[in-house]
């Protein structure tokens, strides 16, 4: 344990300026604008990876962007633990709420993060969490304590539903044959009350659009005779939940696992509360469910949110327009055993049905996932957590997560392996939002722990 911390404070500072050149290159995987800058990314990966001491590491291309792969094989005999994470980011929209430019990384202390936490996009999101990993792998390499074997699969299009990386994988078996996955794309209650995620939620993305007349017109002259698509889109969407926030398309919660009192109980241990949610996010009051409360809202029970939503004008001043198109953008989160290709099909033909003759409807799929759980019996799960006892002095708290990595369960599908989710983020670090952060706290943190993770899981 002593060789970890001090290899950790003698390199600390050369981690943290690696990490925040590798944020600086915005690896945008849904724009295509920044489709260089993505893979110049994954060249930077490759480079990371040959320096940390891993073999054969190669670029491995797919119809869409490459899927970094290395690995370090000390003994085939001995166990292998798969390392993945994404290197894309999701994009920094709206700039102008950025304190400081998402791409020009810089350190500022807050009051969770008295210690300084990089701002940058990207930060926790997933680069500087799949980064713990390459320099935890370079910290055990250089001290000659690796005990088992490291596989690498470090994707870019994970932020776009990863999806070139399921092909990747049903092509790729005996190069990723492994005896445990182990991510870190999740988080922790709090920096003094460490857990580890146990589930996550499903997703369904699609795009809608309402198209009215042939083209824009004047809403003084046609205002009051002809659909108003934005009018239309907005009570659409408020009618796809009810007054209990209770979502209204049929068969929705068909396939729906309701947990046990005992097992909502157990959620309830959780040092979470409403409280929380008000002083963090600066509301009044939580919203959500009737019946459920704010941590199974967002972990338990699946959702239905407008992501985004435009149409007509919308600049500076004032054009009494009458739109001939309203969009918005729909994201559903799903729980076990609700899959996201039914729950789109749904979406879509209630979606369809509910319009009214004056409009057109269309509905786009993007991307979707499974939802997965992990089970805290097996040997990837205790191994988890007695490191983050080790280097915590507490017990993490085993909880589910809201969010969603997709191929979670692809690779139990397709590879048969159990997925170990230990994350060191805090939900305050702003992912997917302006300002995301990463404290300098749980990076390193991360690094020290990852490598008594090897070590538990190497144990016989």
């Amino acid at each position: 344990m002593e060789y970890i911390k001090n290899y950790i404070t003698q390199n600390k500072d050369r981690f943290i300026e690696e990490l925040i050149e590798l944020l600086k290159i915005p690896s945008i995987s849904a724009d295509s604008a920044y489709k260089e800058q993505t893979f110049k990314t994954a060249d930077e990966v490759k480079k990371r990876l040959i320096e940390a001491g891993a073999d054969k590491v190669e670029i491995c291309q797919t119809d869409g962007y490459p899927v970094v792969y290395g690995e370090k094989i000390i003994d085939t005999n001995k166990p292998t633990v798969l390392v993945y994470g994404h290197y894309d980011v999701q994009p920094a929209d709206p700039i102008n709420l950025w304190e400081s430019p998402p791409f020009e990384p810089i350190i500022k202390k807050t009051t969770i993060h008295p210690e300084g936490a990089i701002f940058a996009r990207g930060a926790c999101d997933d680069k500087g969490q799949f980064y713990m990993h390459v320099k935890a792998f370079e910290l055990m390499m250089k001290t000659n304590t690796l005990p088992c074997n490291i596989k690498f699969m470090i994707e870019g299009e994970e932020e776009i539903g990863s999806e070139n990386l399921g092909t990747f994988v049903k092509q790729n078996k005996v190069k990723l044959k492994a005896d445990v996955i182990l991510i870190s794309d999740t988080g922790i209650i709090a920096n003094d009350v460490p857990s580890i995620t146990t589930g996550l939620r499903g997703l369904s993305y699609l795009e809608v659009e309402v198209i009215g007349p042939n083209r824009d017109l004047h809403s003084g002259l046609y205002g009051g005779a002809v659909a108003n698509p934005i009018n239309i889109l907005t009570k659409m969407i408020a009618s796809l939940t009810d007054e209990n926030n209770h979502i209204t398309i049929p068969g929705f919660y068909d396939k729906v696992v309701n947990l046990s009192d005992a097992e909502r109980q157990e959620m309830a241990k959780a040092p979470i509360t409403d409280k929380n949610y008000l002083e963090s996010l600066n509301i009044a009051a939580v919203h959500g469910e009737k019946g459920y409360t704010s941590l199974e809202r967002v972990s338990i029970r699946p959702t239905l949110d407008v992501n985004g939503i435009w149409g007509g004008y919308i600049g500076e001043g004032a054009k009494t327009v009458l739109p001939s198109k309203a969009y918005a953008k729909i994201s559903m989160r799903l729980v076990p055993h609700q899959i996201s290709d039914e729950i789109t099909e749904l979406f879509s033909k209630h979606f369809e049905s509910i319009a009214p003759k004056s409009v057109k409807v269309k509905v786009t799929p993007h991307h979707g996932g499974a939802p997965y759980v992990t089970p805290t019996d097996f040997n990837g799960y205790i191994a988890a957590k007695k490191a983050m006892e080790t280097t915590y002095g507490k017990t993490p708290i085993p909880v589910r997560s809201g969010g969603s990595i997709p191929i979670v369960a692809l690779f139990e599908k397709e590879l048969g392996l159990k997925s170990v989710l230990m994350g060191f983020g805090l939900d305050s670090d702003a992912i997917h939002s302006p300002n995301e952060h990463y404290g300098i706290f749980n990076f390193l943190k991360g690094i020290e722990t990852i490598p008594l993770f090897f070590n538990y899981y190497s144990e016989k």
